[in-house]
């Protein structure tokens, strides 16, 4: 496997004591409609994921939800056994129902059974990082993680867990689970239209833990698109790229996750997110989430 770490845009950060790029690969997209059942292209997917690889990308992010099973299945298939570089992290706090909906699964004997299936379906002893998902399909939800964020904690002290995050987190909650554990990562929606975390991002960023956004792309609304494809039509590049691009020198701790099922757009994404916005860009596309 060639190991182009170096080159990927925004460099690499640490996670606890395991150091990926800060541009990692999100798997969701890979499994079929609405994150349900098999990919359309088999074939093209495990390309997909070897792809990831060979472009040095060493942080990719699943859910045994997503599918269920699917993209963690395709993992294996594609990449085990794994480079020691590779770090895969997965969440658990949510399974899927008949309608393709995503009702928590926070009990302790769901959080423990999720995490020896995604043991077991990803084909490891240990997983590497392990996100607690709150909240539900509309968003965070205010409330104590203390029952489930513990019954983690418990399986990280057996030997199951190297490193614990939470995932669609109010700021109390992620100040809640730092009183219990050490956590390495936060992982919320944020784009350059939904700044709801701006204040958590700096703090997470002096206290040296990491930030992952999801839906780079999510919950714009036309005027704030328009101003996007404004700027990206002028620079001559995607409003992908310029989303990813600004992530990026948003914040050093920013680590990004995007997915594609695509190689052309995992390519474009990867060059994209290396595009140099100037002081002007950046305070351009500030307005369109303030």
């Amino acid at each position: 496997m060639s190991t182009l770490s170096t080159s990927l845009p925004g460099g690499t950060w640490t996670l606890g004591d395991l150091t990926v790029t800060r541009f990692g690969y999100g798997a969701m997209q890979l499994a079929g409609p609405g994150v349900m059942g098999p990919p359309a292209d088999h074939d093209s997917a495990v390309a997909v994921l070897r792809e990831v690889a060979d472009l040095g990308i060493t942080h990719i992010d699943t859910a045994g939800a997503y599918g269920p099973r699917v993209t963690n299945l395709l993992i294996r298939e594609a990449l085990h056994p794994y480079a020691e570089s590779l770090h895969i992290a997965t969440k658990v706090g949510a399974t899927r129902d008949e309608h393709g909906g995503w009702p928590p699964a926070r009990q302790p004997e769901d959080l423990r059974r999720a995490v020896h299936e995604n043991l077991e379906t990803l084909g490891l002893d240990v997983l590497d990082l392990v996100n607690l998902r709150l909240g539900d399909a509309q968003g965070p939800r205010p409330g104590s993680l203390a029952e489930p964020f513990e019954t983690l904690v418990e399986l990280q002290r057996q030997g199951l867990i190297r490193h614990l995050g939470v995932s669609n987190a109010t700021a109390e909650q992620v100040a809640e689970a730092r009183t219990i554990a050490p956590i390495v990562c936060v992982q919320n929606m944020y784009n350059l239209a939904y700044r709801q975390d701006d204040e958590l991002i700096d703090e997470l960023a002096d206290e040296g833990i990491a930030y992952v956004p999801f839906f780079p792309l999510g919950g714009f609304s036309p005027l704030q698109s328009s101003a996007l494809s404004t700027v990206a039509a002028r620079l001559d590049a995607t409003p992908m790229s310029v989303a990813l691009a600004w992530l990026l020198q948003r914040s050093p701790n920013i680590l990004l996750i995007p997915g594609t099922s695509s190689l052309t757009h995992l390519r474009e994404n990867v060059g994209g997110a290396g595009l140099s916005l100037s002081d002007e860009e950046i305070a351009e596309l500030d307005k369109i989430g303030r």
